[in-house]
């Protein structure tokens, strides 16, 4: 029989991971983000960028009201975001295809250190400047003709490798 969602037998737990959502924009994706992040049990989300649509109407319909429970903050410079992530001493994992960027399965967490899990725009992907930052540039191998998938589905792929180490 399925379970409701609160008879769930699921341990609730945060991880010490921070989300930068690098100009993304499709409120879709965002809402997606949301509910994705609790799922994972994701403490933060940033979004970088200006105007970033953060309205609850239109988002809710994708975050299933999650927008409302996990915490989350707008930047509107890239610099402003790489003096927080150095200052605050995160692992940058950059989820990106790159000339560098080996497979996500080989990504290694340091013991007790707090992670930002960086995410690419719709268009662009993750700018050079966060990448140039990035101690990690992670790839999901993937075995069709396309070269990339929704910024959802590879954050929600992502997310459950770096929870399940």
């Amino acid at each position: 029989m399925q379970l409701t969602h609160y008879d769930n037998q699921f341990e609730r737990k945060t991880f010490p991971i921070t989300l930068i959502c690098d100009h993304i924009y499709f409120q879709q994706n965002i809402g997606s983000i949301f509910r994705i992040s609790e799922a994972f049990g994701v403490e933060n989300i940033i979004f970088l960028g200006k105007d970033i649509p953060l309205t609850p109407r239109k988002i809710n319909k994708t975050s299933r009201s999650t927008h409302l429970h996990v915490p989350h903050t707008i930047i509107e410079e890239t610099s402003d975001v790489v003096s927080y992530l150095k200052d605050n001493n995160f692992e940058i994992i950059a989820l990106e295809i790159a000339s560098n960027s080996k497979p996500l399965k080989e990504v290694s967490i340091p013991e007790n250190q707090k992670i930002a899990l960086l995410l690419g725009s719709e268009i662009d992907g993750i700018s050079d400047e966060l990448l140039k930052i990035s101690h990690q540039i992670v790839h999901i191998n993937m075995f069709g003709k396309n070269s990339s998938m929704n910024v959802v589905q590879a954050a929600s792929i992502a997310l459950y490798e770096i929870t399940s180490l």
